[in-house]
């Protein structure tokens, strides 16, 4: 594989004194964002104002942010292109207050939410991979599904996307995710109702401005990959695509440099620094993400969607399905 160039991301900018590009990015960052997203500074510029002029115009969005950083992250997402981009705002906002029990008062000061992160259930390297991308890590073994809620585990999820969006280079780089699965058992799928998970993996990709590049799991009980054949057909082609289950820790290394992970997974760090780390870069960023919960969408009336009643009747089904057949396997 190739090397990795491994940099702490808190010092991987511009002001490290390497050379910023015409964007405000690192010159290899814009290249990137030129390539992928066909971003260029007039075209920036003007989907910036455009995107700036709906919202104002909009009657629908009530105090929505409106700041270069976060147009950016849906304009990002979807290559520029300002209906899509509208539409993923619109999504974003809907997704966020419907499920406001979930993704509301995004706190890691909550005693629940705290302990998970501290413990290392959901943390990011402060290291970048090869690809520039921050590495997003799980340990399933972390959360006692007979201790915490679904709630805490959305918010937790939700704090780690939302804090690391507001890094530009990471809209434009995307992010790995490793994931250890070594004691998931039928209790972690239990937590959710059906109907409730099934929504949430749907309308999480759609809404969601986040460029998933790619997902290794490690340490995959069997009915675990029972549980991922079921939901993958949740998922987008594109995001199954990029999912790996790896054998052992050796495989993973091949797609992984270990350098980016915690000692307990073969790197150089000890997770416990990590987290630490990880905390202080979300204590930076608190306020900013409890004010997210300011914005309101009166009206769903102008997203556009692609509903198949007959795909989501199927999908409750099969999530009902996995429940029971969980149980009989009696793994947790």
């Amino acid at each position: 594989m190739t090397t990795t160039r491994v940099i702490m991301s808190y010092q991987w900018s511009a002001g490290n004194g390497e050379k910023p590009g015409m964007l405000g990015l690192r010159e290899e960052v814009a290249q990137v964002a030129n390539r992928e997203l066909r971003e260029n500074k007039s075209i920036r510029e003007q989907s910036l104002q455009q995107f700036r002029e709906w919202i104002r115009k909009n009657q629908d969005i009530c105090s929505c942010r409106t700041d270069d950083n976060f147009l950016l992250r849906f304009l990002r997402v979807k290559k520029f292109s300002l209906p899509m981009a509208q539409q993923v705002l619109l999504k974003y906002i809907n997704f966020r207050q419907t499920f406001s029990h979930l993704l509301y008062n995004l706190d890691y000061l909550i005693p629940s939410v705290n302990e998970l992160i501290s413990s290392g259930y959901m943390y990011v390297s402060p290291y970048r991979d090869s690809s520039g991308r921050r590495v997003i890590l799980y340990n399933i073994s972390k959360f006692d599904p007979h201790k915490y809620t679904n709630a805490d585990m959305a918010k937790v999820h939700l704090i780690t996307y939302e804090v690391l969006i507001e890094d530009e280079e990471s809209q434009v780089m995307g992010f790995t995710h490793v994931g250890d699965i070594c004691q998931a058992s039928a209790a972690h799928a239990t937590i959710w109702s059906p109907t409730e998970f099934t929504t949430l993996v749907r309308w999480g990709e759609q809404s969601l401005p986040l460029r998933h590049k790619e997902v290794h799991l490690v340490n995959v009980p069997s009915a675990v990959r029972y549980f991922y054949d079921l939901i993958s057909s949740l998922m987008s082609e594109k995001i199954r695509s990029r999912i790996k289950i790896h054998e052992c820790m050796e495989s993973l290394w091949k797609r992984v440099d270990p350098k980016v992970l915690p000692k307990e997974l073969g790197g150089s760090m000890p997770m416990v620094e990590m987290i630490d780390l990880w905390k202080k870069e979300i204590s930076a960023k608190r306020e900013r993400i409890l004010h997210l919960d300011n914005m309101k969408l009166l009206s769903t009336k102008s997203i556009i969607t692609r509903r198949n009643n007959q795909q989501n009747e199927n999908s409750s089904l099969m999530i009902n399905n996995l429940q029971g057949s969980f149980r009989k396997l009696e793994v947790d």
